[in-house]
């Protein structure tokens, strides 16, 4: 599920590999779904930890970049579901010290941040095949957030973008024509472009479309932020290759519900 790549600066070499040992077999060895999945089915995930200051003996404070793709049906091509840098991570860890977790207590930091990202991973991968369909994995990460520690709490929780909103947000039925996005998006357009190119377009311009719904009401809303941020490379390429008509259509509604990307959607129609 995850290809793991630790960067230490001033950690201890011997500490430094322990660390990146436990965690990639924490979040490999781990089973996060009862399904079952072949080798092939598994997800296309990367995570890359970036610790950047050792706040005191023992505690490490940095950065956790979180990838997942899934593939497109017919293609070699794998679409980006997320891209996300979290830029407010640290943890306790004492050398050879065992990662465990448990879904109803909170044991550390480390393990919570890590299983938050399991789930919401699952969540957005769930939701692409099937309508809703990571709903019990959204649910599993606010649980976590629900559980984190006081001391902690603030890192979850303060300000506008964080883990809580990240996660309230997927579960609340202002987003859900976000959710229909991921599945209509990549099941019902992506999936088929191969076979019926013109109906997949369609449903992909539809699908985001729709999202102005959101936009309404939430005009700077964190969760689209962190959808473009994974799709908006995609898109361009997508619509680049529309008829005018479309793309006449389409990029109006794109600066308006994700002016943050503006100027790269000048690309589709060629300015």
């Amino acid at each position: 599920m995850v290809f793991l790549q630790v960067q230490g600066q001033g950690v201890d070499n011997s500490v430094f590999n322990t660390l990146q040992t436990s965690i990639f077999e924490f979040m490999n060895n781990r089973k996060w779904t009862n399904d079952n999945f072949t080798n092939i089915e598994k997800i296309d995930c990367n995570i890359l930890i970036n610790l950047t200051k050792i706040v005191s003996p023992g505690v490490y404070q940095g950065t956790i970049e979180v990838q997942s793709r899934r593939p497109v049906y017919k293609s070699s091509y794998t679409s980006v579901l997320l891209n996300y840098l979290d830029n407010n991570f640290s943890f306790p860890y004492i050398q050879n010290q065992q990662l465990s977790y448990s879904e109803n207590t909170y044991t550390d930091n480390l393990t919570s941040i890590l299983a938050f990202y399991a789930y919401f991973i699952l969540g957005l991968d769930y939701d692409s095949y099937s309508l809703k369909g990571g709903t019990p994995y959204f649910q599993k990460a606010l649980g976590i957030v629900n559980n984190v520690s006081s001391d902690v709490e603030s890192e979850w929780t303060s300000g506008d973008r964080n883990r809580y909103w990240m996660i309230n947000n997927m579960l609340d039925a202002t987003y859900i024509p976000l959710r229909e996005c991921m599945y209509n998006y990549h099941r019902l357009g992506l999936d088929i472009m191969y076979d019926k190119k013109d109906e997949g377009l369609k449903t992909i311009t539809s699908s985001i479309e729709n999202l102005q719904k959101i936009h309404a009401i939430k005009p700077a809303s964190y969760s689209m932020q962190i959808f473009f941020n994974a799709k908006s490379d995609e898109v361009i390429n997508i619509f680049s290759g529309a008829p005018p008509d479309i793309k006449a259509k389409i990029v109006p509604i794109l600066n308006r519900i994700d002016p943050t990307n503006s100027n790269k959607y000048l690309k589709i129609t060629g300015n």
